[in-house]
């Protein structure tokens, strides 16, 4: 039930337009990567070496049967290692905390009651794949990788693909668009599950490497919020 409803939650954390890298990011420079090996090398040298990320994000989540999709905005703030937040607007609510120690997923309930909530130690499977891949608990050489067509999916830079070398049961692969002039730097992540259904998130107004008060990471439920799990 914990598993489940925490990934229930995970997936309704969207699709936006082309970003901008902000003054705060690496100096463009203007060299293409012609492959996947290239492109992975280039992701992983800029995380490994970038320490904090603050966002606006955009999600879109897909459900494939269904054919219904879901958007939601929010803010991000990642502090490494292991070290995120995902607060939703209003009227969504939701957060999702993890300290590096413990994960906390909140849901607001209906208007008037305090909600639900799951509590666990941090684990292999706490953080979706591309999240513990930009905290630094997950690593590109964990993933086969190769390029895919850029000019389909509406990018003009490059498009990496992710597939788990080891069988994922909740994710079938990732894919990150990468900046176009930034060598390594991500814009988009979406995330497939082996249902087809698919959850997208857009960065926006990106800043990195800014101090992060420690405190951002702790997060009390509203009192009389149920715990679940």
């Amino acid at each position: 039930m914990l598993r489940a409803l925490t990934l229930s939650l995970l997936l309704s954390i969207g699709v936006g337009t082309s970003l901008a890298v902000q003054a705060d990011a690496p100096a463009a420079v203007a060299v293409r990567p012609a492959d996947a090996r290239t492109v992975a090398a280039q992701v992983q040298a800029f995380y490994d070496q970038t320490r904090t990320i603050e966002a606006r994000f955009v999600q879109t989540y897909h459900h494939e049967v269904y054919a219904r999709t879901q958007r939601s905005n929010g803010r991000l703030v990642i502090d490494k290692p292991g070290r995120l937040r995902f607060d939703y607007d209003a009227p969504n609510g939701k957060v999702f905390v993890s300290d590096g120690r413990y994960f906390t997923a909140f849901e607001p309930g209906d208007p008037g009651e305090p909600g639900q909530f799951v509590k666990t130690e941090v684990g292999a499977d706490a953080v979706p794949g591309a999240f513990a891949f930009l905290t630094g608990q997950a690593r590109v050489a964990d993933y086969r990788t190769r390029l895919l067509d850029a000019s389909r999916l509406g990018w003009s830079g490059a498009v990496l693909e992710l597939v788990p070398r080891r069988n994922d049961p909740q994710v079938r692969r990732l894919i990150l668009f990468v900046d176009p002039q930034v060598p390594g730097v991500v814009h988009r992540l979406r995330i497939e599950d082996h249902e087809s259904n698919t959850n997208q998130f857009d960065l926006r107004d990106v800043r990195y490497d800014r101090e992060v008060d420690a405190g951002r990471f702790r997060f009390s439920p509203p009192a009389g919020a149920r715990r679940v799990g």
